[in-house]
């Protein structure tokens, strides 16, 4: 529709633009009455031309900035319905915490490539240049002397018992431990997705049963507005049920609620932006019946595979190293120095047979043994086996919590899918039963009492079994996943 209005616009104001272009023909007549009498007649044309331009370039801005507009609303309107596998591959993406540790692993990369250049010897260049001015004693002139140097120096450090070599370890194990940090945030993040991934599913099931139970509350009201005013019930049955109507509609609304907020939390999570609407697609969360795997393959399986056990392990290695780069301190430091250069004094003309004349090489050895470091080096060591100890500290530590999370998510699992048992049986007894109370309501078997209690016993068993049958789904993913991940 924009196109089409630009393009009726520049339609509009190319019999303008001729007009416009006409005016250079003018000053090629020779008559001047003529020219006279045809710039009047072109300038009052031109006068109402110029104000229909400006106002067709002002509709030209307003289009643009309401076509601008227009997209922003049209990507702000956004829907997106991803399943979980989508959510989670999003995750990994555009999570900023994922992101931090990746670009903490890059940061571990540059240090080891420093740890392995140092090995190699450097190389420097310099050049110094000096002019100064003043009195010569002997003649009593004064004038400009210059002087100059310049020259290449490198140094090679050849042992310094062993602390490069543990150094380059070092800093490779760290870029291992920087991985299995990535793995372990992924591991973090996966768990936190799935579980909110199901909340929302929660609360799709519970709207929908909710809507359900708020459309039977409307018929039932619909109908005994008719006995009433037929007289075959009292307006205090009336008033129970459009009571029990609106908590229904209540109970809609929250669920709702809670819906939106779970969505914003896995928006929060995937980090989409706040322009784009998110939605799922619904699955069924409902467990598997059947016995779990032992819990003891499990928890071995998770000491061979979990990036935080192996990670703790490789802290232990990195300690080691750490402990043999302070113990080379109590070694000597031999180098290799070499340098070549020249100079020059006086003016500029003999200043290239001074260079050749005075160009000097120089090799040396050094030798640098700590005999007393005021304790420096016996402290280092110290720090490094505390250092160690602590790193075996959280060894243990890491394998302990991870021992009792997986007990913890296996007897969770049992209690889940038992109670997802009980949980489906109540809810079908109580389902049969609302629904032969309604049929009874309708004919007038039961009264208002007995119909409000068995719809109580309904809801009551309805939440439990919804409550049950994600329990139970979350369970059976997060104790599966104990084991899977990081193979």
């Amino acid at each position: 529709m924009i196109r089409c209005l630009k393009y009726k616009i520049l339609k509009m104001i190319t019999p303008i633009i001729a007009r416009l272009s006409s005016i250079n023909d003018l000053f090629g007549d020779n008559d001047t009455n003529v020219n006279k009498q045809r710039w009047y007649d072109h300038f009052f044309l031109l006068l109402p031309a110029a104000a229909l331009i400006r106002m067709i370039l002002t509709i030209l801005m307003i289009t643009a900035v309401a076509g601008k507009g227009c997209a922003q609303e049209t990507l702000k309107d956004t829907v997106v319905t991803w399943d979980l596998e989508t959510c989670l591959r999003y995750a990994k993406e555009h999570n900023i915490a994922l992101k931090r540790r990746v670009l903490d692993k890059r940061t571990s990369d540059q240090d080891l490539i420093l740890a392995r250049a140092a090995r190699w010897p450097d190389l420097y260049f310099s050049a110094t240049r000096f002019v100064d001015h003043g009195n010569t004693a002997l003649i009593g002139e004064s004038g400009w002397s210059g002087e100059g140097d310049s020259g290449m120096s490198s140094t090679w450090t050849l042992f310094r018992g062993g602390y490069m070599s543990n150094d380059i370890r070092q800093k490779g194990l760290q870029v291992e431990s920087a991985k299995l940090t990535i793995m372990q945030q992924e591991n973090d993040l996966t768990l936190q997705i799935i579980q909110q991934y199901l909340n929302t599913l929660l609360d799709k099931e519970s709207i929908t049963y909710a809507r359900t139970l708020t459309g039977t509350s409307a018929a039932q009201v619909d109908q005994a507005r008719l006995k009433l005013a037929a007289g075959s019930i009292a307006k205090k049955e009336l008033m129970q049920l459009e009571a029990q109507l609106a908590n229904d509609r209540y109970l809609l609304i929250t669920s709702e609620n809670a819906q939106q907020q779970d969505l914003i939390n896995l928006k929060q999570l995937l980090q989409l932006p706040v322009s784009t609407r998110l939605d799922i697609v619904v699955i069924d969360p409902s467990p598997l019946l059947t016995i779990p795997e032992s819990i003891t393959t499990v928890q071995q399986e998770a000491f061979q595979n979990r990036p935080e056990i192996r990670n703790a392990s490789l802290g232990i290695a990195i300690a080691d190293a750490g402990l043999a780069k302070a113990k080379a301190g109590y070694w000597p430091t031999i180098s290799l120095s070499g340098s070549v250069g020249s100079r020059y004094f006086g003016s500029s003309t003999t200043a290239p047979r001074q260079v050749q004349d005075d160009f000097s090489q120089q090799v040396s050895v050094n030798i640098s043994v700590p005999i007393f470091t005021r304790k420096l080096n016996s402290v280092n060591v110290a720090k490094a086996r505390i250092g160690r100890e602590q790193a075996q500290l959280g060894l243990t530590e890491t394998k302990t919590t991870l021992l009792l999370i997986i007990e913890r998510a296996y007897y969770n699992l049992i209690s889940a899918k038992n109670q997802f048992k009980a949980a489906a049986s109540a809810f079908n007894y109580n389902n049969e039963a609302y629904r032969v109370a309604v049929d009874q309501l309708r004919t007038g078997l039961i009264n208002m009492v007995e119909f409000l209690q068995q719809k109580t016993l309904y809801l009551q068993a309805q939440q439990r079994y919804l409550q049950a049958k994600y329990t139970a789904g979350l369970t059976q993913r997060i104790y599966e996943f104990y084991k899977q991940s990081g193979q």
